[in-house]
């Protein structure tokens, strides 16, 4: 009977990756026709809503950003702004798609990112992401934060 019942279960997830798969093809197709839509070459598309004036953070950076996050059923799964709260991170330690999209804009600038599964969680599924989930985020970069210069004895 657990043979049974595993075997359904890997039905389903099989099922359920291949409407997953569908619906990133067609939303990434019809991403591509809208006004100001670029592609990186790895495959992230993304439009600049506010080029900034600082500096572009390298991917070493520690940065603040204030960003949501979004399905393209369009449910989201996380913000900074219902938390009323900008998040602070190492640019390096993300996932590839923000290491990649966030050098595209300057401080005080805002872009959204549409970042296919390979550059965003691949096949690992997460509490509120579906395996290899295009995931859709609009993020505000707000600070580079220098690190603290260390004095030399």
């Amino acid at each position: 009977f657990q043979e049974q019942i595993k075997a359904k279960l890997a039905e389903i997830d099989q099922q359920q990756a291949i409407v997953v798969a569908e619906a990133n093809k067609a939303y990434m197709a019809a991403n591509l026709q809208k006004d100001g839509i670029m592609t990186t070459d790895s495959g992230i598309q993304y439009r600049i809503i506010e080029p900034g004036t600082g500096p572009n953070p390298q991917a070493t950076d520690t940065i603040i950003v204030n960003y949501r996050g979004s399905l393209v059923s369009g449910e989201e799964f996380d913000s900074s702004y219902s938390r009323n709260e900008p998040t602070q991170f190492a640019l390096n330690e993300v996932i590839s798609g923000w290491t990649e999209g966030l050098q595209l804009i300057k401080v005080g600038g805002k872009i959204e990112l549409v970042l296919p599964p390979e550059l965003a969680y691949g096949d690992r599924a997460l509490p509120n992401i579906p395996a290899n989930s295009v995931l859709i985020f609009e993020v505000e970069l707000l600070e580079i934060v220098k690190p603290v210069a260390t004095e030399s004895k």
